[in-house]
């Protein structure tokens, strides 16, 4: 069933998606060789708490990090760890959620460590130009799978694919509500959007084939073929003309693809 949301709720919304930015802010300058995962997760959610909220994934579904640290050819769910160590050369994507006040706020961004190749640092781009593009379809009345399709369709012609089993989502009072959101998809079809829902639209886009292959420890999402990943995401509210994205902090550089 999908919700739509109160302005009382955006509101609280709106503050979580605030304290997630933060988090890209506090971390994207730490993000160098040498630092370990854990440490960049520890600040992370000390940079959640200090501001009322909590982390939303720490125990979600028995998820066992404060946010979500994927590198290289891990597209989702990397668990934070001591022992894996930023390397020069590296892309990492920091998947952050907060929770203020019951409500959710659900992003996130890929970053390159250090100097990286033309070819990460490309993926990179179409990635999150990809998430702008298939936004500007975003208003009351709207197909959901003309956003999908429009996200595949921008990722495909650059040569990259979207892996099928992981799929962006509606968000509010749970994390994960309705409607799935696929990267991929048919223009005109699927659900028509209303002004007040709250969706978590996220292009997962790996740069060879989309095959994935879940580690033993349940969580670990890996490119079957070992190729680079990357992964952009926001929460929005959807308006009657357009939509407010809620999880970008002032001065964050964007691609509007």
């Amino acid at each position: 069933m999908i919700i739509v949301k109160t302005e009382r709720e955006i509101a609280l919304m709106r503050k979580a998606g605030a304290i997630v930015a933060s988090v890209f802010k506090t971390l994207k300058p730490l993000l160098v060789p040498g630092i370990s995962t854990k440490e960049l997760e520890e600040i992370a959610e000390k940079t959640i708490r200090d501001q009322g909220a909590y982390p939303t994934f720490k125990g979600y579904g028995g998820f066992p990090g404060a946010i979500c640290i994927s590198i290289n050819d891990t597209l989702i769910h990397g668990i934070p760890s001591e022992k894996i160590i930023l390397k020069e050369g590296d892309i990492v994507s920091l998947d952050v959620g907060a929770t203020y006040q019951g409500y959710c706020g659900d992003a996130c961004r890929t970053y390159p460590v250090g100097v990286i190749t033309k070819e990460a640092a490309k993926l990179i781009q179409v990635t999150e130009e990809s998430f702008w593009h298939g936004i500007s379809f975003v208003r009351e009345g709207a197909f959901l799978g003309t956003i999908s399709h429009a996200i595949q369709e921008y990722n495909e012609k650059h040569g990259y694919s979207l892996p099928r089993d992981y799929t962006g989502h509606g968000i509010g009072s749970q994390l994960h509500e309705d409607p799935p959101i696929p990267n991929y998809g048919k223009a005109e079809t699927g659900p028509r959007l209303i002004s007040g829902m709250c969706l978590a639209i996220e292009p997962m886009v790996a740069m060879g084939k989309n095959q994935t292959r879940v580690l033993p420890d349940g969580w670990t999402v890996k490119m079957k073929d070992g190729k680079l990943s990357a992964h952009y995401e926001n929460t929005i509210v959807v308006t009657q003309d357009g939509y407010e994205v809620l999880t970008t902090y002032e001065g964050e550089k964007i691609r509007n693809g």
